[in-house]
C-alpha cells in the first residue's frame, strides 16, 4: 500500500460563507483523510479559499470595501465552520498568498515560453458569476447554461492557452484508466464532450483583482487558470527539495459536478502542458437541493452550514449528508429529515444502544465488561460485524459512504432486536450468568466495532463512545492494521465501562426553535 495521499476540496469562492451544499466536499474530503489517516497513511489534505476575479470584485464594491477586506472576512467564516465541522485539512491555501502567486506566475511563464500560451482576441460571451467563458452555442436561451443568469458580451485582447493541443492526449488519459473520473455518468459526459475538437481558451482578461500577467500591467491571469494551480502551488511546485514529488500527484480531487470540465479536461491539459503528472482521481459530486432548487451562496433557498452546525452540532450534520445520498447523486436538504435522522439512526438506534448496553453492565456486573461467557446469537453478531468490516475497507477506497453507513446502521439494528430476544434482565433473573456475560460482552465488542468503524465520520461521538466502553485511553479495536478482521478483533477486555452518557440528547430537537 503506497504510503502517501494526497486529498483536495475545490477553492470556495469568498463572496459569501458556505451553504450546507459548500461544506459537503469538505466533509467528504475530511471522512477520506481520516480513513487513510487510519489505514497509516502519510496524508496532505488540502483546502482553501478562491479569492481573485470579477464576482468577488463586484461583491466588494457593493458592500463599499476592498476585495482583500472581504476575502479576509469570508475566510475567517470558513476557518471558523471547518473547526466546528472538526475538519482535520493539513493546509488551508489562499489565491492572495505569495507562495501561490509565485507559482501561477512561473506557470503562466513557463506556458508562453513554450507557446502553449499565446496573445489573440476574445470575442465572446463571459459569466461573471461562474468566470466562465462562454461559446454563443453554448449559450441556454441567451443565458449562462450552468446558473441561467445574464452574460455579457466580451471583446477583449486576451492571452490564449492551446487547449486543443491536448485534445488526443486526453482521451489516451481517459481510455488507459476508466477511473481517472468518477461517477462513471461523469465520465461519458466528458468523454462526449472530447469527442468534438477543442477551442483554445482565453486565460487571461483585462487587469482587474487578480495576478498580473508577468510582464503586462494591463492584463490579469483569468481565475480558474489561477485557481487550479493551487493544487500544485500548496505542496510546492518549481521548489528546490523533494517535497513536491512526495507529494504530488494528487491521489484525489472532490468537486461539485458543475466544476468537473474545469477539473478533468481544463486541469489536465494545463498539467501536461507543465510536464507533470496529472491527478490519479477526479470525482464529483451531486447537488444538494432544497426544495428542488439547487442550494446556492448567491441565489435561491439556502441553508448556511453555520447556523445548521450550531443548532444540531458536527457530527449529526456529517452524518445526513453522508447518509442520505450515495456519493455522486444529487439530494434534497431539510431540517425535517435531518431531525428524522437524528432521532431515528443517531438517539435511538445507537445512542440508546449504547446507554441501554452500559447500564446493564453498571447493573448486572457492577460496570466490567464480561472476560468470559458465551451465547451463540451474539456471537454470530460480531461474526457478521467481523464479515462487513471487511466489506468496509473496499466500500470505503471507492467512497462509498452511505453504503457503509447503511451496513453500520444495519448491524445496530440487530443488535437493539438481539437485546429484546435475548432478555438479559430475564437471564439476569434466572441466573443464567454465562449466558448473560456472553450476551453484555458481545454487545459490548460490537458497539466498540461500530465506533471503531464510525471513526472518519463521526469523529468526536466515536471517541465519547469509545471512552464510555473503556475509560482508561479510550482504546477502540484496531480494525485497520490492513489484515482481516475477526471476531477476535472486536471483542472488548474486561475494563470498568463508564456510567451511560447520552450520545445525542433528543432534547436539543425540542429546544430547537
Amino acid at each position: 500500500m503506497a504510503k502517501k495521499y494526497y486529498v483536495t476540496t475545490p477553492l470556495y469562492y469568498v463572496n459569501s460563507p458556505l451553504t450546507v451544499g459548500g461544506a459537503y466536499t469538505t466533509i467528504v474530503a475530511d471522512v477520506t483523510a481520516r480513513y487513510q489517516r487510519l489505514r497509516g497513511r502519510e496524508v496532505f489534505f488540502l483546502t482553501g479559499s478562491d479569492e481573485h476575479g470579477q464576482k468577488i470584485q463586484q461583491a466588494a464594491r457593493a458592500e463599499g470595501i476592498s476585495p482583500r477586506q472581504l476575502a479576509d472576512r469570508v475566510v475567517g467564516s470558513f476557518v471558523e465552520l471547518w473547526d466546528l465541522l472538526e475538519i482535520s485539512h493539513d493546509d488551508f491555501i489562499r489565491t492572495t498568498e505569495p507562495r501561490h502567486e509565485t507559482v501561477v506566475k512561473e506557470a503562466f511563464r513557463r506556458l508562453v515560453e513554450s507557446g502553449d500560451i499565446y496573445p489573440g482576441k476574445y470575442e465572446d460571451w463571459y459569466c461573471t458569476p461562474c468566470e466562465t467563458f462562454i461559446l454563443q452555442s453554448q449559450l441556454a436561451e441567451g443565458a449562462c447554461p450552468e446558473c441561467r443568469r445574464p452574460v455579457q458580451r466580451l471583446s477583449e485582447e486576451n492571452y490564449f492557452f492551446r487547449l486543443s493541443r491536448y485534445r488526443k492526449e486526453l482521451v489516451r488519459l481517459f481510455e488507459a484508466d476508466p477511473d481517472f473520473v468518477q461517477p462513471p455518468s461523469r465520465r461519458r459526459e466528458m468523454l462526449s464532450r472530447l469527442e468534438n475538437e477543442l477551442c483554445d481558451i482565453s486565460v487571461s482578461r483585462a487587469a482587474g483583482w487578480g495576478i498580473p500577467v508577468p510582464g503586462r500591467a494591463d492584463q490579469m491571469i483569468w481565475v480558474w487558470f489561477d485557481a487550479l494551480l493551487n493544487y500544485v502551488s500548496a505542496p510546492g511546485c518549481f521548489s528546490p527539495g523533494p517535497r513536491f514529488s512526495q507529494i504530488w500527484p494528487a491521489d484525489l480531487h472532490l468537486m461539485a459536478k458543475d466544476i468537473v470540465w474545469f477539473h478533468s479536461i481544463l486541469w489536465p491539459a494545463m498539467l501536461l502542458a507543465l510536464g507533470l503528472p496529472p491527478p490519479r482521481r477526479i470525482f464529483a459530486h451531486g447537488w444538494w437541493t432544497m426544495k428542488g432548487e439547487k442550494i446556492s451562496k448567491s441565489k435561491g433557498e439556502k441553508i448556511m452550514a453555520q447556523d445548521v452546525v450550531e443548532r444540531y452540532g458536527a457530527d449529526p450534520l456529517r452524518y445526513f449528508m453522508l447518509r442520505e445520498i450515495p456519493l455522486g447523486q444529487d439530494g434534497d436538504f431539510s431540517i425535517e429529515s435531518l431531525e428524522r435522522r437524528y432521532r431515528s439512526d443517531l438517539a435511538n438506534e445507537f445512542g440508546n444502544l449504547l446507554q441501554r448496553t452500559l447500564a446493564m453492565i453498571v447493573k448486572y456486573r457492577d460496570g466490567r465488561i464480561p472476560g468470559r461467557g458465551a451465547d451463540p446469537r451474539g456471537q454470530r453478531i460480531l461474526s457478521e460485524l467481523a464479515e462487513f468490516g471487511n466489506e468496509y475497507h473496499e466500500l470505503m477506497e471507492n467512497l462509498r459512504f452511505s453504503r457503509v453507513l447503511e451496513g453500520i446502521w444495519t448491524r445496530l439494528r440487530d443488535a437493539n432486536r438481539y437485546i429484546e430476544e435475548s432478555k438479559p434482565w430475564s437471564l439476569h433473573r434466572e441466573g443464567a450468568a454465562d449466558r448473560l456475560d456472553g450476551v453484555l460482552r458481545a454487545l459490548a465488542g460490537m458497539l466498540a466495532g461500530v465506533s471503531a468503524m464510525l471513526q472518519p465520520f463521526l469523529p468526536s461521538t466515536s471517541l465519547r463512545a469509545g471512552r464510555q466502553l473503556e475509560p482508561v485511553g479510550g482504546r477502540l479495536p484496531d480494525i485497520f492494521s490492513g489484515k482481516r478482521v475477526s471476531t477476535a478483533d472486536l471483542i472488548v477486555g474486561d475494563g470498568t465501562v463508564a456510567r451511560p452518557e447520552p450520545l445525542f440528547p433528543v432534547e436539543l430537537l425540542d429546544r430547537v426553535e
